[in-house]
């Protein structure tokens, strides 16, 4: 697991086994997880999208606590995954990280509780699985719009955006803040130690 320019995310760069039948990799592992992040995956719900290309899905995030935390991989075609710092009071507030995510280098991100995720689809039928740490609640799940200027995401070039009408109508990061959607970096972290005592 390697610590990613945004606090509180990691990529998991697995080693591949190639032979004439195929390849075999570990997408996660309890205990490399555990050393980086703190503490264990609590495995709540298991999603999986297929997207065509363009599809741009998030920015989403969910209330703190508890939040959502993700561990996302691509297991066919390839996504550019972002994840977004929307903390409030971070010291990395407003930066976002891309990693590319495909069905070759078999990379994994894990994103904690409080950051934003989005990701764009490269490939048609690109097919992203999640391992999430709470299971999906309406009331408390939120988006920010992912074309935002003020966040400057470089979305792929060539590739027009398809959004849905949720994710193109979401607040851009500046209106979300006003309007007291986003966590606070402070009650993250509180809640990051919390998770680490329960070990």
């Amino acid at each position: 697991m390697r610590q990613l320019s945004v606090a509180g995310a990691w990529v998991h760069e697995p080693k591949i086994f190639p032979d004439s039948r195929g390849s075999f990799h570990e997408w996660f592992k309890a205990s490399d997880f555990t050393e980086a992040a703190g503490h264990p995956l609590n495995l709540a719900q298991a999603n999986c999208s297929v997207s065509s290309r363009g599809t741009l899905r998030g920015i989403h995030f969910a209330d703190v606590p508890p939040s959502q935390a993700k561990y996302v991989k691509c297991v066919r075609g390839a996504v550019l995954d972002v994840i977004v710092d929307i903390r409030v009071g971070s010291p990395t507030y407003r930066q976002w990280e891309a990693v590319r995510l495909d069905d070759v280098d078999h990379h994994a991100v894990y994103l904690a509780e409080g950051l934003g995720h989005a990701f764009m689809a490269l490939t048609d039928d690109a097919t992203v699985v999640y391992l999430c740490s709470e299971g999906y609640a309406p009331g408390r799940e939120h988006g920010i719009n992912p074309l935002d200027p003020a966040l400057g995401i470089e979305w792929p070039e060539g590739i027009t955006p398809l959004l849905s009408d949720k994710d193109a109508a979401a607040p851009t990061l500046a209106e979300a803040e006003a309007q007291g959607l986003l966590p606070s970096y402070e009650e993250c972290t509180a809640y990051y130690t919390e998770l680490a005592a329960r070990g």
